[in-house]
């Protein structure tokens, strides 16, 4: 039985298409995947759903009945619920209070508190969660405020549910929590969308998918018909280019980057220390389990945080005092895994934030005025390139789907030819196409010259891309492998602190 339908959905920003014409059909007692690449107009068709956008043309329908929400209320009147890919919890109030914010139930205005944190208590152990109701939310891990928000839904009786990618912030046992979650609400007769361009996901748990791109719909295929490769031909309009990087590949020899003993402090009382050099056309790959002093290490060597001890030399020359303009002004880049807090400001466009750069390596920078015509000339050349989906270079970048963000920012790093680039999570948050240009761009940054220090968590991404591999674990490198006919045993052990006679390092 179809529970909700869109017909001819139009939507635009900007005098662009962001929905033409798009057209859906979701079943109840259905995982219903909307896969497409980022910027093809996923989310804005969710957010016309869920009320948030008012749609330009078409109808919506929900058990029959045409609807036109026009505010998120008027859409949880009707039992439809959204969790966005940014949580829109408030920090300091509790779960219990995030849940039931704006709700007027019995006792209303005098809130029976006690009453509504057992019914939260329940509906969480049901889904087999424990959470605490009096918790304050921004004292929960991610996974944990992610349930907090699916809750919200579940407490005001949602029926359509739609999650806008909801792995993106989760372990992988997170993720498999979820969606077992989502086949206990799918057994109780609830719609689940889930916005996506993770094709796996797709394959492993949905049971039907409609593909969008530019923004149209191309087709809703059931998941047994269909496999990776035509999905992924549906997203992208052509077929992948795969990745062939040069086995036994060596640097240049040139040394641009080396660590000496360098510390550096992580949470609490933890310090970290990392011996480790990296040539000239060389990509060295940091593997291992998120939150092993990583993100601490990249900071610290690019000057955001202060380092404890050791040295560490970019080019022959100690770098370890010097401010981060400086460390960027000499020729390092950073490509940040948190593109919102480190590496945009999201009211400004693509123009403006393209100049988020030292003025030194501004082209557009004279005698310390800028050339307003060749900011926006070099702003547009980056957004071609990069395969940007915008609507212009003044379009505030809060209005970009998370990947295009991602792609400026790589666009802007990796502008002039940087001597090392630093690269943390490149690809997290970008769907396949996008994946698959960075990983070229990657490759060819090297072999024009460049260095790259690659930390991702996603070890094939290591595997593809890497010429050594150093595996971290506690703040130090427990070992470097050459990427040739790597051991993928090995490198998981030693990413878990255990050697290889089997002990713990």
């Amino acid at each position: 039985m179809t529970r909700l339908r869109m017909r001819n959905i139009s939507k635009s920003f900007f005098g662009s298409y962001a929905n033409h014409e798009v057209c859906l059909d979701v079943d109840s007692a259905e995982i219903h995947a909307l896969l497409g690449e980022n910027g093809a107009g996923k989310t804005t068709l969710m957010n016309i759903l869920y009320g948030i956008y008012r749609k330009d043309g078409g109808t919506i329908t929900i058990d029959g009945e045409e609807v036109d929400f026009k505010s998120p209320k008027e859409a949880i009147a009707r039992s439809v619920g959204m969790v966005h890919q940014h949580f829109t919890l408030v920090p300091t109030l509790t779960v219990q209070q995030n849940i039931t914010l704006g709700l007027k139930d019995a006792g209303y205005p005098c809130s029976r508190e006690r009453q509504r944190c057992a019914h939260i208590a329940r509906l969480a152990t049901s889904y087999g969660w424990k959470i605490d109701p009096s918790a304050l939310v921004r004292e929960l891990s991610v996974g944990e405020m992610q349930r907090v928000e699916i809750l919200k839904l579940l407490y005001r009786n949602a029926r359509v549910l739609i999650f806008d990618e909801p792995t993106a912030v989760l372990t992988m046992q997170e993720s498999a929590q979820l969606f077992e979650m989502f086949k206990l609400l799918k057994a109780q007769g609830c719609s689940i969308i889930v916005i996506t361009h993770h094709i796996q996901e797709v394959l492993e748990h949905c049971d039907r998918v409609t593909v969008l791109r530019d923004g149209k719909s191309i087709g809703t295929e059931r998941i047994a018909d269909v496999d990776a490769k035509r999905l992924s031909s549906l997203m992208i309009g052509r077929d992948l280019v795969p990745v062939a990087r040069e086995r036994d590949r060596k640097g240049s020899g040139e040394t641009i980057l080396e660590l000496a003993g360098y510390g550096f402090a992580r949470s609490g009382t933890k310090r970290g220390s990392v011996d480790l050099s990296l040539d000239r056309s060389e990509i060295v790959g940091i593997a291992g389990v998120d939150g092993n002093g990583q993100k601490e290490l990249l900071e610290t060597l690019m000057g955001l945080r202060d380092h404890v001890s050791g040295n560490a030399f970019f080019k022959g020359k100690d770098i370890s005092m010097l401010s981060t303009a400086q460390r960027r002004t000499m020729g390092i880049s950073y490509i940040s895994d948190d593109r919102h807090h480190d590496s945009l400001v999201l009211d400004m466009g693509a123009a403006q934030n393209m100049m988020l750069r030292p003025g030194a390596l501004c082209e557009t920078v004279t005698h310390h005025l800028i050339d307003r015509r060749k900011m926006h000339r070099l702003a547009a050349e980056a957004v071609e390139s990069y395969g940007i989906k915008t609507q212009g270079i003044s379009e505030p970048m809060r209005f970009l789907s998370g990947g295009n963000q991602q792609k400026l920012v790589l666009a802007r790093e990796l502008a002039g030819r940087p001597d090392l680039i630093i690269a943390f999570q490149p690809t997290r948050g970008l769907d396949i196409g996008a994946t698959e240009f960075i990983h070229h761009t990657l490759l060819r940054m090297r072999d024009a010259g460049s260095a790259t220090l690659l930390v991702s968590t996603n070890l094939e991404e290591i595997l593809l891309l890497s010429d050594r591999i150093a595996v971290m674990h506690e703040g130090m490198i427990t070992g470097i492998i050459d990427n040739d006919s790597p051991d993928i045993m090995r490198i998981g052990l030693m990413m878990a602190g255990i050697d290889c006679q089997g002990e713990k390092t």
